[in-house]
């Protein structure tokens, strides 16, 4: 789903559907995350290994060998259940005891009938060459039952991704709909009983029924950490720093006055009053402050005292660059918003 998210390949309406399916699948978790697969019931270890009588009688080799206490390749136990070789890893292992058998001429003409059979067998009972790794037999780290985080931050910027790639046409507001979604489902976002450890900490994974587990900086941070720039209105294009205002969140403004800490391009702690119906932030190590408004607008107020107000929300490459360069020559913006 995140690659042909992010490939580009769906239309907007392509893309919602594929996010409604998959918020209605089995990879949907109540609390808003999703399983890196679906769960599954996986065979216990005495229910592998294990063949029926039919099976075993149908091959004449194996009724000879066990006939002849031969258990190379196959045997009985006491119980009457059958069962392969059990120092067999693999095929491979099961080829090498048939070719050994094959150098036997009271098995050879055997063995060149029913070594195709057998074989088949052995892949019927073990289905090796559908073996994926854990995500077919672990319940832990990324497998069965598990919230992968990182996978989840990862749909979360294809969605947002695609959020932007259709700005402007009517499925945007569907699509923003899943974007806030799947964030809510995020570790941050939950409690800490809910998620099972300090929210604000990166973990790896959650297994079934467990809370988060493998603490650490895990990739979920990066994808978190690109999203966070859209939420807050911030891109960059062409060299200049823009204001999109599509993913803020209006519940993320300050309801009361507030005083922002903050270091300056010179490393100076340093503090900014903030208004209520604002959200501060640096970037570059210089303060942004959003502020909604009655119109589109960016002021601009620079270290020497002045101030520049640039209508719309495209801050001009010259100012850009001041921010980029981390001059000082820009004290802060306030940039004013119609939400």
């Amino acid at each position: 789903q995140v690659a042909i998210l992010s490939s580009g390949y769906l239309s907007g309406e392509e893309s919602l559907a594929l996010l409604q399916s998959l918020r209605k699948g089995q990879l949907y978790q109540a609390d808003h995350s999703y399983i890196l697969y679906p769960d599954r019931n996986v065979p216990g270890f005495l229910e592998k290994n294990c063949l029926t009588e039919r099976q075993v009688q149908d091959i004449v080799l194996f009724t000879t060998l066990i006939k002849a206490q031969d258990s190379s390749i196959i045997s009985r136990d006491i119980n009457g259940y059958y069962h392969f070789n059990g120092h067999f890893r693999n095929v491979r292992d099961l080829s090498n005891a048939l070719e050994k058998l094959n150098r036997n001429p009271k098995y050879k003409d055997l063995v060149a009938a029913e070594s195709a059979t057998i074989l088949d067998l052995f892949e019927e009972t073990f289905h090796h060459d559908e073996f994926t790794g854990r995500s077919g037999t672990f319940f832990a780290y990324e497998g069965l039952g598990s919230v992968y985080w990182h996978m989840v931050s990862k749909l979360l910027l294809a969605v947002q991704e695609t959020v932007l790639r259709f700005e402007g046409e009517p499925v945007v507001t569907a699509l923003v709909e899943r974007y806030f979604d799947i964030r809510a489902g995020l570790g941050f976002n939950k409690p800490p009983d809910v998620y099972g450890a300090f929210p604000t900490d990166p973990y790896s994974h959650t297994p079934k029924g467990r809370g988060a587990k493998q603490p650490g900086m895990s990739g979920m941070v990066k994808e978190e950490i690109i999203t966070r720039l859209a939420e807050l209105a911030l891109s960059i294009d062409d060299g200049s720093l823009i204001f999109d205002m599509l993913l803020l969140d209006p519940h993320e403004l300050l309801e009361e006055p507030s005083t922002f800490d903050y270091l300056d391009t010179k490393g100076q702690q340093q503090q900014i009053d903030v208004k209520p119906g604002s959200l501060a932030y640096t970037f570059c190590q210089v303060p942004i402050i959003i502020q909604a408004s009655q119109n589109n607008a960016i002021e601009v107020y620079k270290s020497d005292g002045g101030m520049e107000t640039i209508p719309g929300q495209v801050l001009d490459k010259a100012n850009s660059q001041h921010i980029f360069n981390r001059d000082g020559f820009i004290h802060h913006l306030c940039v004013h918003t119609v939400l």
